[in-house]
């Protein structure tokens, strides 16, 4: 079958964007084993270190225990009114704290107020015996999400953070977690909060990440530090058209430093870079031609759509479509038929298919004698 380039069919066209990797020019880098710096929505990379490294990241697998509870509560399973009764598995809980005993009650809001702010393991407990109906069930179940949400370089084996060899994160995965997070927009106030009381004002909390009361661009999400992850940070920051961006910092030997870098490099995020629409023009492709079809052509359109961060100094991408001059019946909904490649100069960016609108049957003899007695018929 003979296939035209863009050229033959439609015209080359520009469009502002950039997808998937950005990082032009050098970037600082922070003292760190890996970093990452990543746009929200698109999961744009901006600049990197080591971020499919597989390292110890804390408490900070924390959020994965975050993102399981935020998911059961937008689900309805619970809410934040819900009062739970603490278990006997809260008793001599390792770790930060809010001291539950058997039998204490406390609202989701305050539990989790106490998860995110304080890194409270015994309110951890709770909300994931709730979750789950055990804390192993929890476990599974964080890593089911894991796996949902496309991480394949984590795994999980307990919800607290507490350090073992076989668990471990990357970066990236770090990264994409934030990312989710954002959707449930009722975690926000949480992760905003610096200091907070808990358990009838009787046990304050104190948000670790001092960018909570000092970043007014902060939207969350946690610091950790211990002998084995070192200093660890997951911030996301928001601009004022409501583009975040996440900065991802893991084994930083230097607190103030590394809270330094991260309000920097996000600041930078903001003033360098935006979010814009990178819709391809379905108007532009004709119908392309069917062979011993009912129908003589199918419609077609660009399976993907998505929006796109770019650089104040893009030139633009080049987008280069490639379709057959005809195909034969029968045709599927939904059937590749070509590619649309979006490049940067010379470089690919991002290719998607293009695809069959509708069914098109192939023509047998009986629908060609009747579309024939149709059409005299009507004359």
């Amino acid at each position: 079958m003979k296939y035209l380039a863009l050229s033959a069919v439609l015209t080359i066209f520009t469009l502002i964007c950039s997808l998937f990797l950005i990082g032009a020019g050098e970037k600082e880098e922070v003292d760190g084993k890996a970093y990452i710096l990543m746009e929200a929505e698109t999961h744009t990379v901006i600049g990197q270190k080591n971020m499919d490294t597989h390292l110890n990241v804390g408490y900070l697998s924390k959020l994965m225990s975050i993102l399981v509870i935020a998911d059961d509560i937008s689900k309805g399973k619970y809410s934040l009114t819900d009062e739970i009764t603490a278990s006997g598995n809260v008793t001599n809980t390792k770790g930060a704290v809010i001291w539950l005993e058997s039998g204490d009650k406390l609202t989701v809001d305050e539990l989790l107020k106490s998860i995110i702010v304080g890194n409270a393991n015994d309110a951890m407990t709770v909300l994931a015996e709730r979750s789950s109906g055990s804390v192993e069930n929890f476990v599974m179940d964080m890593n089911a999400k894991a796996f949902d949400i496309g991480l394949r370089n984590s795994k999980f084996v307990s919800p607290y953070g507490y350090y073992s060899p076989d668990e471990y994160s990357t970066a990236y995965d770090v990264a994409v977690i934030c990312s989710e997070l954002t959707k449930y927009g009722f975690l926000e106030p949480y992760f905003r909060i610096w200091r907070d009381f808990v358990k009838n004002d009787s046990v304050e909390l104190v948000n670790e990440n001092t960018l909570s009361n000092s970043f007014s661009q902060h939207i969350g999400f946690k610091v950790c530090s211990s002998d084995v992850s070192r200093n660890c940070i997951a911030e996301g920051g928001k601009d004022e058209e409501g583009t975040v961006f996440i900065s991802v910092v893991l084994g930083n030997e230097d607190k103030e430093e590394m809270f330094k870098y991260v309000k920097k490099e996000l600041k930078m995020s903001f003033r360098d870079y935006k979010v814009i629409p990178s819709m391809f023009p379905d108007e532009m492709m004709a119908p392309l031609k069917v062979v011993n079809g009912t129908d003589p052509a199918v419609i077609i359109r660009a399976k993907m759509q998505k929006n796109a961060v770019v650089s104040n100094n893009t030139q633009g991408l080049r987008t280069r479509v490639i379709i057959p001059e005809y195909i034969a019946a029968p045709v599927r909904k939904g059937q590749a038929v070509g590619t649309a490649s979006f490049y940067n100069e010379d470089t690919l960016a991002f290719e998607t298919e293009i695809v069959a609108e509708c069914d098109v049957s192939v023509l047998s003899l009986r629908y060609a004698f009747y579309r024939l007695l149709t059409k005299l018929t009507e004359k």
